[in-house]
């Protein structure tokens, strides 16, 4: 009974003085809000980055041979289409490859030349790199084995070149070579540069630059793994592969995205720890605010203090008075907060990609509304302590 009439008065007093417990709340609003802000937009950068990354290849390996600058290669040290197929059944873990050829020509367009990248791709090309057809189609079987004179052109390319006129149907000349265009397409997210597709790239099938050039060398094989676990091992595979099959001089590399995506992982995490570190100095300072307010309630209810305690009131329940007033500040602060941390993102939902979704943490909410409680607790225990510890005949004698 004692503590309900503890709890009664808390609540009583806090009625009593409406701003100023709203005022000493909004440290403790800003602080949870923050929490799960901060969670929040940890989880969906995250979610952003990786789907960012997989869009350019799902667990994509390449490989490459490592050129030197101003000195011809060996001819035995190019990849070729035995390696690609050869990394295609004996590695395991490999569901898809695909190798491509660039070659700088120049396209004629009205008379004038325009620099581009013409590029040769073997089957199996598209799914790897996700190419998105915007117009026409890609090339069939019946493309790769005939080596017919079709292409496909950047959705830039054909802009510039063709305006608002459909392109699919039009014949393409590139120095001495004219194509017809069967498709327009462009890559599912920019890769700015890092990939061989530039704004100005026409894709040919691989059979028609080797019959062009009289070789079939590859500059990059592609290999798409069965599984992410499978990554690591697909890359270390491919690359002994590599140096059984050419000379020991000979040097490849085999990346991954990993790298990259390791690297966002870590961008994320510092991003993440700054971001809590100052929403925690944030309730810092909001429990040092109710400290302070707290004393100097302790202070103006100095004489109340002596009446209850003249009355009978024990120490604990003096004390389990004001640390409950504690408590409803900070929090009643952390639900405001915690209800502004999971609005926020619903409205800027509508400001995002549509394929994004904003993921809302439930463990995040539980620990803002702990550690906000916490710290109001804490920060309130030493006036409560002062509060429970006052003589009642001092107490009854302030003024």
């Amino acid at each position: 009974m004692r503590m309900r009439e503890s709890i009664t008065l808390a609540v009583d007093a806090l009625r009593a003085n409406k701003l100023r417990a709203i005022l000493t709340s909004i440290g403790v609003i800003i602080g949870s809000a923050s929490i799960v802000l901060v969670v929040t937009v940890a989880l969906t950068s995250r979610k952003y980055v990786i789907s960012q990354i997989e869009a350019v290849g799902s667990n994509l390996v390449w490989a490459e041979l490592v050129k030197t600058p101003d000195k011809a290669q060996p001819l035995d040290y190019e990849l070729t289409l035995n390696d690609m197929a050869e990394v295609k059944t004996t590695v395991p873990g490999v569901a898809e490859v695909a190798g491509i050829s660039a070659i700088p020509m120049a396209v004629v367009v009205h008379a004038k030349t325009r620099p581009a990248t013409l590029i040769g791709v073997t089957e199996g090309y598209q799914s790897i790199r996700h190419l998105l057809i915007l117009r026409g189609r890609y090339f069939d079987a019946g493309d790769m084995e005939t080596r017919s004179k079709v292409c496909l052109i950047t959705r830039e390319l054909a802009e510039r070149i063709f305006g608002l006129e459909n392109p699919v149907g039009q014949n393409l000349r590139m120095g001495e070579l004219t194509f017809t265009i069967i498709g327009v397409f462009r890559e599912r997210v920019p890769t700015y540069g890092l990939s061989e597709i530039e704004e100005e790239s026409v894709i040919i099938p691989f059979t028609l630059i080797k019959y062009y050039t009289g070789r079939e060398v590859i500059r990059t094989i592609y290999a798409q793994a069965s599984a992410p676990e499978m990554v690591p091992a697909v890359q270390r595979k491919i690359l002994m592969l590599l140096k059984s099959r050419h000379p020991s001089q000979a040097e490849y590399i085999v990346r991954t995205l990993s790298s990259i995506l390791s690297a966002a992982h870590t961008i994320s995490l510092a991003l993440t720890i700054l971001l809590i570190v100052i929403a925690f100095i944030a309730l810092l300072i909001s429990g040092v605010g109710i400290m302070n307010i707290m004393l100097v309630t302790v202070r103006e209810r100095t004489r109340e203090i002596g009446l209850r305690k003249a009355v009978g009131a024990a120490p604990k329940e003096i004390l389990s008075q004001f640390l409950f007033e504690a408590f409803l500040l900070s929090g009643g602060g952390a639900v405001i907060g915690i209800l502004l941390g999971l609005a926020i993102p619903v409205l800027v939902q509508q400001l995002l990609p549509g394929n994004l979704r904003v993921p809302v943490s439930g463990l995040s909410v539980v620990v803002a509304f702990l550690v906000s409680c916490s710290t109001g607790i804490f920060f309130g225990w030493l006036p409560a302590k002062q509060a429970a510890n006052m003589e009642p005949v001092e107490s009854l004698r302030y003024e």
